[in-house]
């Protein structure tokens, strides 16, 4: 957005209208020996053909990395209208709308989001959004242990192989209200839920069981199965889902026989780019009987007294409508810019356009394994169906390959070794439909090279005279 700085003229009249005789007179009370002096080093300021000239050769200096990572954000194609239509100066600075009559547009908008969600996902319903997937799965959580009247513990058993990211940020929101997440196996065949471990608490007081649909290995969990296990032991089941993978499997609405019961996520895949990580946006979606332990904003749809349509906030129970303690949340907000390219990118795409990516994505990620396993030591691991991503395990150290291949304009992939350090050299791998063939194999001869160059030959002993 362009921004024009103030004029001395306009800075002398201010100071005089405060009556001070400069700016340092504004800030007196600051102690000398607390004071930063002249700031040398940030250069004078630019004009602004100079600034893009500037901002362009270290554009250029980046260069186009291919990129082959996943974990949670992808690199999907998006309609070049999406972003032309979302950054118009209505949406572009569009605020909270509170009143309707001034709002109709953006109130219209976040209701078509939310239908479009409800649509995917087989939820009744949706709100308008949360910061990010990892912070609407804490808010999923807190909504659970709310909403589950019949449990008592305030526990949730949470799964090993869900995004490790995402089972932090609940952590770190929900311990301070004695929430707490036990940590459910994976089995080390499928890489799916170790469902030994999950029996373990057969019939124990928990509030809910979360349910990653495909998990962080890209696995695809038997989610009918655990959503039916999870209500059979008076649970809320959780759904953890990528919203593109809803285009093609089961919906949550629909896993078991009653469904799940909430339903989140990160809603990145869905018109938003790589960006160093944001803004995105978090997705919340559930049952009818649960809306109003639901946090945030919810839309509505009427008719004026001319029977002419016009929509409404709904609900929108949080703290700064005096609840404060009793409210649902303390997010305040909606990612509303991230929630309009969402929007208009899968108006655009349709539903036939969102199974086209998914399933493109799905083969190409097929591509990419067979031509990494094809290498000597390369090994996929879980022989579990999976979607989008794969695990596969390298014969040198994760992060060196990793590196290297950064250093040759690929990114590889994500390190396992933190997170899961029993998996060994893992690297966790995808290819969006963005991945043509030859970028596939230019990452399989690289990672060839570097395997090659760090792979260790044996020292050859000399004879024992």
């Amino acid at each position: 957005m362009p921004f024009i700085p103030h004029t001395e003229d306009d800075i002398e009249e201010m100071l005089a209208a405060i009556g001070v005789d400069n700016i340092d007179a504004l800030f007196d009370e600051i102690p000398d020996e607390l004071r930063c002096g002249e700031l040398d080093a940030i250069p004078p300021g630019m004009s602004e053909m100079e600034l893009s000239r500037l901002m362009q050769a270290r554009a250029r200096a980046d260069g186009q990395p291919l990129c082959f990572i996943g974990a949670g954000a992808y690199d999907h194609h998006i309609p070049a209208a999406v972003w032309e239509l979302t950054t118009r100066g209505e949406f572009y600075t569009a605020y909270t709308p509170y009143q309707a009559e001034a709002s109709q547009g953006t109130l219209q908008l976040l209701y078509e989001y939310q239908s479009m969600m409800t649509a995917l996902t087989g939820m009744d319903v949706s709100n308008a959004s949360l910061y990010d997937g990892a912070s609407a799965l804490a808010e999923a959580v807190l909504m659970a242990v709310r909403a589950n009247r019949k449990s008592k513990s305030k526990r949730v058993l949470v799964p090993r192989n869900l995004h490790p990211v995402y089972r932090k940020v609940a952590h770190t929101i929900v311990r301070n209200q004695q929430i707490e997440l036990v940590e459910v196996a994976y089995d080390s065949g499928s890489g799916g839920i170790d469902r030994a471990d999950l029996d373990r608490y057969r019939g124990e007081d928990y509030a809910a069981l979360i349910i990653p649909q495909p998990n962080f290995f890209g696995v695809l969990e038997a989610v009918d199965e655990l959503t039916d296990w999870a209500h059979a032991n008076g649970m809320l089941a959780i759904a953890v889902v990528n919203p593109l993978a809803m285009a093609v499997l089961k919906p949550a609405g629909e896993w078991g026989e009653q469904g799940a019961d909430i339903c989140c996520g990160e809603g990145q895949p869905l018109g938003a780019p790589l960006a160093s990580g944001g803004p995105y946006f978090g997705f919340l979606c559930s049952t009818q009987k649960l809306v109003r332990q639901m946090p945030g904003r919810i839309i509505g749809k009427t008719v004026d007294l001319d029977g002419k349509p016009g929509y409404a906030l709904t609900l929108q129970a949080r703290e700064q409508h005096i609840r404060r303690s009793k409210a649902t949340s303390n997010i305040c907000t909606n990612q509303g810019l991230m929630v309009t390219a969402a929007t208009i990118h899968m108006s655009l795409m349709g539903s036939e356009g969102l199974q086209r990516v998914a399933a493109a994505s799905h083969a190409n990620s097929d591509k990419l394994t067979h031509a990494l396993t094809s290498l000597p030591g390369v090994e996929s691991l879980f022989d579990g169906p999976v979607f989008h991503e794969r695990v596969v395990r390298l014969p040198i150290a994760a992060n060196k390959a990793l590196r290297a291949l950064a250093a040759h304009n690929v990114l590889g992939g994500f390190d396992l070794s933190d997170d899961y350090p029993e998996l060994g050299d893992a690297i966790l791998v995808c290819a969006t439909e963005l991945r043509s063939e030859d970028d596939i194999e230019s990452y399989r001869s690289k990672l060839e090279r570097v395997i090659a160059s760090q792979v260790e030959t044996p020292c050859q002993l000399k004879p024992d005279w």
